[in-house]
C-alpha cells in the first residue's frame, strides 16, 4: 500500500468579501497546495475520473494540510443562510491538472457531485468563446447569462454549485453574478404568490444529454425559509398567467441593486449553497480571440447541517 509524506498543517481562515458580507473569502497558501499536490502526484485526472474513492481521498489529503480546517469553515460556511458562498482563491501558476485535483479535494469536503450528463463525468469543463452554436446560455459570450439555479431539470438533489475559472484570454467583463434570496428586495412578494407554488415542468436542450422532464415548484420552504428553484430557458409553463408571473421574478432579480457583480481570477473558484443563492454571467465584450475555460461541478452534501 502506498504512504504519503506527512507535512505540517496550516489553519485557515476566511473573511467577508468587500461587494457583500455574506460572500466570504477563503485563500489556500501555496505552501498547502504545493505539499497537497506533491502528496498527490501519483493520482491522475484519469484516475480521478474512473475511481471515485480517490477523489475522497483528494479530500482528506487536503483537509489534512490544512489541519483540518477547511472542512469545518467550508461546511459551516454553506449551511449558513446568512452566509452560504465562498470564493476560494489560489496562487497562481497552478495548471489545469492541478486546479482539477484542488477543485475535486474541495467538492469532496462538502458533498458528493452528480454525474454531469454533459461531459459524463463528476466535473464539466467548458469553454466561452468568440462564436457559439450552442443551444443554451451557457457558452454564448455576449448576452447576460440571467440569475437562476442549477439542477433544475435533473433529478439528483443540487444542494450546492462550484465554478472554477481555468484559463482566460482577450476577455473584458463576463464577471460572475450572484444574489442571495435575501437580498432580494421582492423575493417575499414572489415566494408568496400561489404561483411560485404551483409545479412547473423544466426540459434541457439536447446538449445537456438529460431526456426526462420534471415539475418543480418556483419556492420551497429549507429550514423555515423560502428557497428558488428556477431557470428560464428550461422552464415550460402551461399557461400565460404562469409565464408572466416567471418573466416578472426574473426581471425583478436581474433589477435588485443587491445582484453582485464579481470578477473572478484565473484559479479562484466560486462555491454557493444552491437553495438561496442564484447566479448568472455578465456578458463579455466583443473580440474575436476571446477564450475562457471554466470547471463546473455540483451536487449533494455529504451531511446536513441546519
Amino acid at each position: 500500500m502506498s504512504s504519503y509524506q506527512s507535512f505540517p498543517t496550516t489553519q485557515l481562515s476566511h473573511r467577508s468579501h468587500s461587494l457583500n458580507p455574506r460572500l466570504q473569502e477563503l485563500y489556500l497558501p501555496m505552501v498547502i497546495l504545493e505539499n497537497f499536490l506533491a502528496s498527490t502526484k501519483e493520482i491522475s485526472v484519469q484516475e480521478l475520473e474512473y475511481v471515485p474513492y480517490q477523489r475522497l481521498i483528494l479530500a482528506h489529503l487536503l483537509d489534512e494540510e490544512c489541519g483540518g480546517s477547511l472542512k469545518k469553515i467550508l461546511v459551516e460556511t454553506l449551511h449558513n443562510r446568512a452566509t452560504g458562498a465562498l470564493e476560494i482563491s489560489t496562487p497562481s501558476g497552478l495548471d489545469k491538472e492541478g486546479l482539477i485535483k484542488v477543485s475535486t479535494a474541495v467538492s469532496h469536503l462538502v458533498g458528493l457531485p452528480n454525474f454531469d450528463s454533459m461531459s459524463k463525468k463528476y466535473y464539466a469543463c467548458f469553454n466561452v468563446k468568440d462564436t457559439d452554436n450552442s443551444d443554451s446560455y451557457l457558452r454564448q459570450a455576449y448576452r447576460l447569462f440571467t440569475l437562476h439555479t442549477d439542477g433544475t431539470y435533473v433529478d439528483e438533489t443540487t444542494d450546492w454549485v462550484l465554478m472554477l475559472k481555468i484559463k482566460e484570454e482577450k476577455a473584458v467583463g463576463g464577471e460572475s453574478r450572484l444574489l442571495h434570496l435575501d437580498d432580494w428586495e421582492e423575493m417575499e412578494i414572489f415566494a408568496k404568490h400561489p404561483l411560485g407554488h404551483t409545479p412547473m415542468e423544466y426540459k434541457s436542450p439536447p446538449s445537456k444529454n438529460v431526456s426526462v422532464s420534471v415539475k418543480r415548484q418556483t419556492f420551497y420552504q429549507h429550514n423555515g425559509r423560502p428557497c428558488l428553484c428556477f431557470i428560464d430557458q428550461f422552464v415550460y409553463p402551461h399557461t400565460i398567467e404562469q409565464a408572466l408571473f416567471l418573466r416578472d421574478m426574473s426581471h425583478s432579480m436581474e433589477n435588485s441593486p443587491k445582484a453582485l457583480s464579481i470578477p473572478l481570477p484565473i484559479g479562484h473558484m466560486i462555491l454557493i449553497n444552491n437553495h438561496f443563492w442564484a447566479h448568472g454571467r455578465e456578458p463579455f465584450e466583443k473580440h474575436p480571440q476571446l477564450y475562457r475555460e471554466l470547471l463546473r461541478q455540483r451536487g449533494a452534501f455529504i451531511e446536513q447541517n441546519s
